[in-house]
């Protein structure tokens, strides 16, 4: 079954006098339970692909549907909704808030979207101890490694049972080491039937992928 398919998607904009066309007319399926791979170099639309089916932007055109939903017909309001229940996000640069604790970061979809207190809590310490760090819990994020900021972004992206979990060169700012642990907690995640999207430049992290899509110029290479 089909949880993203794309149609000449596509998107542009102004720099000064100058017109960027970042996507030029990209259509793709990928299924519910694949572990997708999006590879190109800088420039190649691959970031801007994400930040579409992640429904953080909105194409200049074509047509978008996640979970068989035409997600280009939907507002501003809608596509958040959308974010918060149907998309988990994992970014290199992290995007926890250093004030709060790990278990309060990871909380914080499953509060927007309404989840009662105590389940919050109990849904939390279940991720926490899932990526390693049952025992890190109530310590704020600007106290902890690299490693360990990455996997609360992991548990957070998995707070609310989302269809698609996207991560963002989810290895970048991490040594080799660390990088390939929170790579083998992406594999887990995958192996357990969820659909993962991996953007990524770097030939290693998308060899984790069982299918990898090649951008350049702002299409489908390969």
């Amino acid at each position: 079954m089909l949880l993203i398919r794309t149609e000449e998607l596509a998107k542009s904009y102004r720099t000064g006098k100058v017109e960027v066309h970042a996507l030029r007319g990209v259509s793709l399926e990928i299924a519910r339970g694949e572990y997708v791979a999006l590879m190109g170099p800088s420039g190649s639309g691959k970031s801007t692909l994400m930040h579409l089916i992640g429904c953080l932007d909105t194409p200049t055109q074509g047509r978008y549907w996640l979970n068989e939903r035409d997600v280009t017909s939907l507002d501003d309001e809608e596509l958040a909704r959308l974010r918060n229940r149907e998309i988990g996000f994992v970014f290199q640069s992290f995007n926890l808030l250093p004030r709060l604790t790990a278990g309060r970061n990871v909380q914080l979809p499953m509060v927007y979207a309404g989840v009662p207190y105590r389940e919050r809590q109990t849904r939390s310490k279940e991720l926490l101890e899932m990526v390693g760090l049952g025992d890190r819990a109530d310590h704020r994020s600007n106290e902890l490694s690299g490693g360990e900021m990455q996997r609360v972004a992991l548990a957070r992206a998995l707070a609310n049972r989302p269809a698609l979990l996207l991560a963002d060169e989810p290895t970048g700012n991490l040594d080799s080491k660390t990088g390939q642990e929170v790579m083998g907690l992406l594999d887990s995640v995958a192996a357990q039937g969820n659909t993962v999207i991996l953007v990524t430049h770097d030939r290693e992290v998308a060899d984790h992928a069982k299918r990898t899509i090649r951008l350049r110029d702002g299409r489908v290479e390969e």
